[in-house]
């Protein structure tokens, strides 16, 4: 029995993925754009760059991600951790 595409969540859908990747470009886009409107004015000399701010956020989420990755390496458990020794039950 095969599920009809109109039956999944509206965010696993292909169509709505796709829109979600265009409204993302286009928000990209209109946020690069907006730096040709208004005058930064910023505490140091690199906050002037064009995309600067884009590409700061980026790099900031990426180091996120990457330092989350890390923790959870360091932090996770057995999958058995919290049964303890079950053999005298």
């Amino acid at each position: 029995m095969s599920q009809r595409p109109e039956d999944d969540a509206w965010l696993v859908r292909p169509a709505t993925i796709k829109l979600l990747w265009r409204v993302l470009w286009a928000v990209l886009a209109l946020t690069l754009a907006a730096h040709f409107v208004i005058t930064v004015k910023g505490h140091f000399g690199i906050e002037i760059w064009y995309g600067f701010g884009a590409a700061f956020g980026f790099l900031c989420c990426l180091l996120m991600v990457l330092v989350a990755k890390v923790l959870g390496f360091l932090l996770k458990r057995n999958e058995n951790y919290y049964q303890g020794d079950q053999d005298d039950v």
